[in-house]
Formats: structure tokens, sequence, C-alpha cells
């Protein structure tokens, strides 16, 4: 799917961006900066296209994670699903358990936000942490939005600082 979103030109090109930020969030296990490479060309600037990409990828990933959280939501009522997590190989569920009421307890939905914003981490075990642990869809939805728009302004800034590293280089 990375692939589709690095090939992705035009106004398509968006709607291929918000799918994949879509499905990133609960079923694709990857990273979202890959949607900062898409040559959309859109014939707006490479600012306001860097904008409009941000902004397309955080409503959708955030969308998609609504729809994580639903899951989440449900598995927690769903005995069988989580015995058998909890006896797969790796405890997956204690783990995320631990590790998510920790920044639960010290950050709230800010420490998902925070999360979220690391570069390059896939964000789809934070999510599905969270939900299953969190009930408020409203703030998630705004957490998984913060995080997800944080991380690309991020990834953003560090790129920008580089090419004028070069520069002065």
């Amino acid at each position: 799917m990375a692939g589709f979103v690095e090939h992705a030109t035009g106004w398509v090109g968006l709607g291929i961006i918000a799918v994949y930020s879509f499905l990133i969030a609960f079923a694709i296990p990857g990273v979202s900066e890959v949607v900062l490479a898409a040559p959309l060309d859109l014939g707006i600037g490479f600012w306001p296209q860097m904008a409009v990409i941000v902004l397309v990828s955080g409503v959708a990933k955030a969308l998609g994670s609504v729809f994580a959280f639903h899951i989440g939501q449900e598995a927690k009522q769903s005995g069988p699903i989580i015995r058998w997590l909890r006896r797969s190989r790796f405890d997956i569920v204690e783990w995320s358990e631990t590790k998510t009421l920790q920044l639960a307890r010290e950050y709230g939905y800010g420490g998902l936000a925070l999360a979220l914003c690391v570069p390059g981490f896939p964000d789809t075990l934070s999510i599905y942490a969270f939900a299953v642990l969190e009930r408020d869809y409203t703030k998630f939805a705004i957490a998984t939005f913060v995080g997800s728009v944080g991380r690309l302004v991020l990834t953003l800034a560090l790129w920008q600082l580089g090419l004028t590293a070069l520069e002065v280089a």
C-alpha cells in the first residue's frame, strides 16, 4: 500500500493518502510519514500542499483510529479474544496494558498524542492499546488527530533542518 502512496499524483492521490492513513491506524503496520513523499503536484505550491497532506492524513488517521477504538471496545467485551491473546507466545495484552496504563495515568490522552508524534514508530499498537483501555471516542479521536498531525509536522521540521544543514555545509 505504501507503494501506491509513493506514486500517488493529483487530487486522486490525495484520496489514496486518505485511504492509506485510515488503514494504517488499524490494519496496516507501518509508518505514516510516507504520505509526505507522495508526488501529488496539486499546483498549489510545496508548503500549501504539505499542509493539505498533513490535514487529510490527520483526519483520515483519526477516523481509522476511531474505527480501531470501536474494535477495541468490542474486543474488551470478548473474553475468548483476550484469553487467546494472553495465552499467545508474547503477552501483548499485558505489555500494552502496562505501558498504556503508565502513559494514561501520567499524561492521559496527551500521552497517546505524544506517543503518536514519534516519527518512524508504527502507530497500530499504541492505538489498539489505548482503544482497549479507554472509553471516550471524542477525546480519543482528538488525541489521534493531534498526534498524527504532530508527527507529520515534526517530520517536515526535521527534514527542513536537514536541508538547511546541507545548504550551510
